[in-house]
């Protein structure tokens, strides 16, 4: 797959860019010009919600529908919703099918966690619609392949919600980077440490909340007696949900590791850490982990933990480009150069820090997607294949810490069993993985 540079630069978003009126609706009838784009949205306690009142800044949009299996939560944002946009939500549902089913909805907001993403999306796509999906695209390699193949099977424009893409200074180092004053890059060095992320202690299992479909918010994955450690944001660190913070920050960072470098595919993966802050918590992804990826004539090092802040030159995440003269570094705050500083002689002229600016990465990656949905055209900033290539790129490095070793892979396997097993998650019945 080849990597995708930015279709316009961020900061010319909003400019005035022409919009040919060709948007279809679900129902068949044509949105022209001045009509309004009507959104649903599914999942509506956490990111989701932060991407509908993004949408929903844009004068153009209006949420006509939303889902979520938890009563309070879905009433407590339509309430807020109708606030925001001065009328009240007029569908909203416990089952996300019927969402899909409802034929007014132009754009769907997947804001559900990681293991519903495919099934929502796929729908979306085959009742003709359009999608925001959040990231990580999918909860598997075989998964994000679906999902792409479902877009381009169906002509939808899908944004996924990796909106660093879309922050202009993002680019801009990235710029810097290509123009060579770094010299060679040995190495990336990848970073997330998330102070603010703590230990979760060990909960019993206990009734299901009044209000909730719990059956429905496990889905595709397996039975579990309901506990609260495994609901709502803390999902995300059960495997059977997501893939800890290698893939909830990795598709962010690494993504532009590998957008600095122009490369997609490693030669080998290998990765060690465990739980070695909290050994004792109820966490089953790693508190603490460092995966290498080798590719021709560098690395790139994804270095992650929880509840430490200082990952490296004073940040708490980013992305730095070591390279012979000196070292670029980029985070969501903005961008500065570091030179080698060799026996008292600097290599290079550093480069002051440059701030983030704009009207921030969530606002501009929205803009851009309504964009692409009124001219029809599917190169959104973080379109379905970038999201799903780093997707992948992010699941090639938990498999490597699963399984304990190098791994090789050709785009399709790993040519090893234990860790082809990895591949694709088995879904519980009666859902059934997605056939594109």
């Amino acid at each position: 797959m080849n990597r995708r540079d930015f279709i316009v630069k961020a900061s010319a978003l909003g400019a005035g860019l022409y919009v040919s009126p060709i948007l279809m609706r679900a129902s068949g009838k044509q949105v022209g010009a001045n009509d309004k784009i009507r959104v649903g949205l599914i999942g509506c306690n956490g990111m989701g919600f932060s991407d509908l009142q993004a949408f929903l800044s844009n004068p153009e949009v209006e949420c006509i529908a939303m889902a979520d299996i938890d009563q309070s939560v879905l009433d407590r944002r339509a309430a807020e919703t109708e606030k925001i946009q001065g009328k009240k939500v007029a569908n909203l549902y416990k089952d996300w099918r019927k969402l899909i089913d409802n034929k007014d909805v132009d754009v769907v907001i997947v804001g559900t966690p990681d293991h519903w993403h495919c099934l929502q999306m796929v729908a979306a796509c085959e009742s003709g619609k359009d999608v925001y999906c959040e990231k990580p695209l999918g909860n598997s390699i075989e998964e994000c392949d679906i999902m792409v193949r479902a877009a381009q099977k169906y002509g939808r424009v899908v944004q996924v919600g990796q909106w660093q893409r879309s922050d202009p200074h993002w680019q801009d180092a990235m710029d810097f980077v290509h123009g060579g004053k770094l010299g060679k890059i040995r190495t990336v060095r990848v970073f997330s440490y998330q102070g603010w992320c703590p230990s979760i202690p060990v909960k019993p299992d206990e009734d299901v909340p009044a209000g909730v479909d719990y059956d429905m918010w496990l889905g595709p994955a397996p039975k579990r007696p309901f506990n609260r450690n495994r609901f709502h944001f803390t999902f995300r660190w059960f495997w059977d949900y997501a893939g800890g913070l290698m893939t909830d920050w990795g598709v962010h960072l690494l993504d532009y590791a590998l957008y600095g470098m122009n490369v997609t595919a490693p030669q080998t993966i290998m990765a060690s850490g465990g739980k070695f802050g909290y050994p004792d918590d109820a966490c089953e992804t790693p508190d603490l982990l460092q995966t290498i990826y080798t590719f021709d004539g560098f690395t790139v090092l994804w270095d992650h933990a929880i509840g430490i802040n200082d990952g490296a030159y004073g940040r708490t995440h980013g992305v730095a480009f070591v390279g012979e003269n000196g070292t670029l570094v980029v985070d969501r705050q903005g961008w500065e150069v570091i030179p080698e500083d060799v026996n008292g002689a600097k290599r290079m002229e550093p480069v002051e820090l440059h701030k983030a600016y704009g009207a921030g990465g969530l606002n501009l990656h929205v803009k851009n997607h309504l964009e692409c949905i009124k001219s029809r055209n599917r190169n959104c900033n973080a379109n379905i294949e970038i999201g799903a290539h780093i997707a992948k790129f992010s699941q090639l490095g938990n498999i490597a810490y699963r399984t304990g070793k190098k791994l090789t892979w050709d785009g399709k396997t790993f040519h090893d069993l234990e860790a082809d097993k990895y591949l694709c998650k088995t879904y519980r019945e009666p859902w059934k993985l997605p056939t594109i």
